[in-house]
């Protein structure tokens, strides 16, 4: 894969208490085998996502992704200066480049990545790797704004039918000709009323699966948990799942 373009999706990581169960759960579910060296997940010998010891209990075991930055500490100057914050001020990794947390303003926090010796995702959007993030939200507003202005994300309504139409927004990469469905890489969603608010804004991380009600009963056996059954939308099918550790992310079968 090549250079990922400003501010579209490079990578994505998981923090585990348990690295070895965190191998085994998504081994056994998505086919990954592991670098020992540099915590990183392969699928047919490519890199697909980072599986790393959460060194800090306080932090939440979850699924981060993050954004690709030819310049961290000018994406933070941004970011902060569109209402956002930094979660972590950018930090040198080594080898990796430079890595940054923020959150939006609507609380989603996702990371930032300059990038280093290689680029992050070498495959996305095969069975077993990335394919759309979905960004959960309260402020729709603030938050279309605010990714269109530090990223130059280009927002358009979901046009297909569908139950959520009117409230999601898909996003295509900044220099799209014609941003529409086929160039987009995730979308917004508004989160539910009834979402207690106690619930922070989020972003939700899917991988693609080739069968996802096969996929679902695959993760159930390893120990995962289904948080949301399988679906049709006009995207794919998709699901929900935590892993066996609590990280959240969704599985989607295009149509």
């Amino acid at each position: 894969m090549g250079v990922h373009a400003q501010g579209t999706p490079s990578w994505v990581e998981a923090q585990l208490p348990d690295l070895e169960a965190g191998r085994r759960f998504y081994g056994g579910l998505f086919g990954w085998s592991f670098d020992d060296d540099r915590h990183e997940a392969l699928l047919d010998g490519r890199r697909v996502a980072g599986i790393i010891p959460k060194r800090d209990g306080r932090m939440p075991t979850t699924w981060t992704l993050y954004l690709a930055a030819s310049d961290a500490g000018t994406v933070a100057a941004r970011i902060k200066d569109a209402g956002g914050r930094m979660v972590m001020e950018p930090y040198p990794v080594g080898p990796f480049g430079v890595r940054a947390l923020a959150a939006d303003p609507g609380g989603a926090v996702f990371g930032v990545r300059q990038a280093g010796d290689e680029n992050g995702f070498a495959v996305t959007g095969e069975p077993g790797s990335f394919c759309w993030v979905e960004v959960h939200t309260r402020a729709p507003d603030a938050v279309d704004t605010f990714y269109a202005t530090v990223f130059g994300w280009l927002g358009h309504h979901q046009t297909e039918p569908g139950p959520a139409a009117a409230d999601y927004r898909l996003w295509s990469p900044p220099g799209t000709r014609s941003p529409d469905t086929a160039t987009a890489f995730g979308g917004r969603a508004v989160m539910p009323a009834a979402v207690p608010a106690a619930f922070p804004g989020h972003l939700l991380v899917h991988f693609a699966a080739r069968d996802c009600d096969e996929t679902c009963d695959t993760a159930a056996r390893l120990g995962g948990r289904i948080v949301l059954a399988p679906r049709d939308t006009p995207h794919g099918r998709t699901a929900v799942l935590d892993d066996d550790q609590g990280a959240r992310f969704a599985i989607l079968t295009r149509s």
